[in-house]
């Protein structure tokens, strides 16, 4: 193969050289050095423990605390069995008079009552996953309002849809 006509291919980084330029190192790279980020107040040393027979020492880090996600999806489980609860006062009260209210009411509160036990479970867990972090070497965590938050409103969604349902049968057989 044979090379076209000009000066031979030279790879190279960087700009083209200039006449009063030192040619190109090859080992140069072509990202700009990024210096590491400023420590945080997340990685502050909580303690250091001497290793025995030996100059050295193991540093325990601080870490910061991370909300719980089961106390998270209890509170949006409890949030969406109070929503469901809604659907079932609207289907139980409109389709009262034509006879199909407390069909679809009482699938609605099937929904309910399944979010209610998401809700519930998922908030227990939170609470116990809560109590149990503060052990040394186990990473802490919040959000213990945002568990009791779920249970609270997972049970009420229930509670509500319940009421719906009754009310709907009531309004349907009169």
């Amino acid at each position: 193969m044979t090379q076209p006509p000009g000066p031979p291919y030279q790879p190279s980084f960087g700009p083209p050289p200039t006449p009063y330029s030192a040619p190109p190192s090859p080992y140069a790279s072509p990202y700009a050095y990024v210096p590491p980020p400023p420590p945080t107040a997340s990685w502050q040393p909580e303690r250091v423990d001497q290793v025995t027979g030996t100059g050295f020492g193991l540093v325990h880090l601080q870490v910061a605390p991370l909300t719980s996600g089961a106390a998270i999806g209890s509170l949006v489980a409890g949030i969406g069995a109070i929503l469901v609860s809604l659907a079932v006062f609207c289907f139980g009260l409109s389709g009262a008079e034509e006879g199909w209210g407390g069909w679809a009411a009482g699938a609605f509160v099937l929904l309910s009552v399944m979010a209610c036990a998401g809700a519930v479970s998922l908030g227990v867990f939170g609470r116990r996953q809560i109590r149990r972090s503060p052990e040394p070497g186990r990473i802490r965590f919040t959000g213990r309002g945002l568990s009791t938050a779920g249970i609270v409103c997972g049970i009420t969604g229930a509670a509500l849809s319940l009421v719906a349902l009754g009310l709907g049968l009531a309004l349907q057989l009169s």
